[in-house]
């Protein structure tokens, strides 16, 4: 029977917790902003882990990309870091991804009320029956 929640996976929600705690407290760059981890996905053989954020109060893709350029060039401090938090062989090199999803289901909800709003201009008035003889 396969393990429910695996070694990988519980070291990516160690990695989530630690780095959040990390990124607020050490790194002091104004570009990063306001930086949410929303996931980490770490390799099988644990070398690599994938790093997705959000970024608060940035919309604008330049803003996004920047805060990314600066994680990811203080991936090698945020890993030292790490190694000194937690208790592992060998701590996975750092890969910030930018988390589209938060994007991607907002568009997603603006799509489904404006379908309900127009479902509900284009309702066809219920027919009155008389009763049945």
């Amino acid at each position: 029977m396969a393990k429910e929640y695996s070694r990988t996976q519980r070291i990516g929600d160690q990695m989530q917790r630690e780095l959040a705690q990390l990124i607020r407290r050490e790194v002091k760059d104004p570009r990063v902003g306001l930086v949410t981890i929303t996931a980490v996905d770490v390799s099988r053989d644990v070398g690599h882990a994938k790093v997705f954020i959000t970024v608060m109060g940035q919309d604008n893709a330049e803003d996004i990309a920047q805060s990314i350029k600066v994680l990811n060039s203080a991936a090698g401090f945020l890993r030292m870091q790490l190694a000194r938090e937690m208790k592992l062989r060998s701590v996975p090199q750092l890969h910030f991804h930018y988390d589209e999803s938060v994007v991607r289901g907002a568009h997603l909800s603006a799509l489904i009320e404006r379908a309900v709003a127009e479902d509900g201009q284009h309702e066809p008035t219920p027919k009155q029956d008389g009763p049945e003889e």
